[in-house]
């Protein structure tokens, strides 16, 4: 019995590690709803990667770029690249799908890069122009800064400053280097 109860704290110890590994980091736990509608139309086209929450499936990628396009049956087009490594590394691309499950804001999307396995993709701000954009999703675990252009430096500090803005802890971001201008 005594053993049984030593044992105790070292079970509760390794469930809790266990369980913290498996959901992953969470930036933002009281992950915000998209601030305001996305005209698709104007999202569409070519973002350069300014940062994001570093993810296994993108290690060692740099030089991220993500383009959206219409598809004729009526989804989205998503296509990334990104090069291995460096800035001017070996290039590994990815295409997926998005459709949009919100459409009374158009903020809220879900992508699809294996078959019928779709994820959240919610547009959680954008500037009015479509210069830049916030993309994350529900739970916080998710966050990706973008621009239309490489990054400046200005750039970079406004983006994570607006991200932070909206509850997400900008200190683990990565920052992504882009090839120059």
């Amino acid at each position: 019995m005594r053993k049984s109860l030593l044992a105790l704290p070292v079970i509760l110890s390794l469930t809790t590690t266990l369980g913290a590994c498996a959901s992953g980091p969470v930036g933002n736990p009281n992950s915000p709803q998209p601030a305001k509608a996305v005209e698709l139309d104007r999202y569409l086209g070519k973002w350069y990667e300014v940062a994001r929450y570093d993810m296994r499936f993108q290690k060692g990628c740099e030089g991220v770029t993500a383009e959206y396009s219409r598809r004729p049956d009526g989804l989205i087009r998503v296509f990334n690249t990104c090069r291995q490594d460096a800035v001017d590394g070996p290039v590994r691309t990815a295409e997926g799908k998005a459709k949009v499950v919100d459409t009374a804001t158009n903020a809220k999307l879900k992508v699809s890069f294996f078959g019928p396995f779709f994820g959240d993709y919610w547009v959680m701000d954008h500037a009015d122009d479509y210069s830049w954009a916030i993309v994350g999703e529900g739970s916080g675990r998710y966050l990706w800064l973008l621009s239309r252009q490489p990054p400046s430096d200005a750039d970079r500090v406004a983006l994570t400053a607006r991200a932070k803005a909206l509850g997400y802890d900008v200190g683990l971001l990565r920052p992504t280097k882009q090839p120059p201008g």
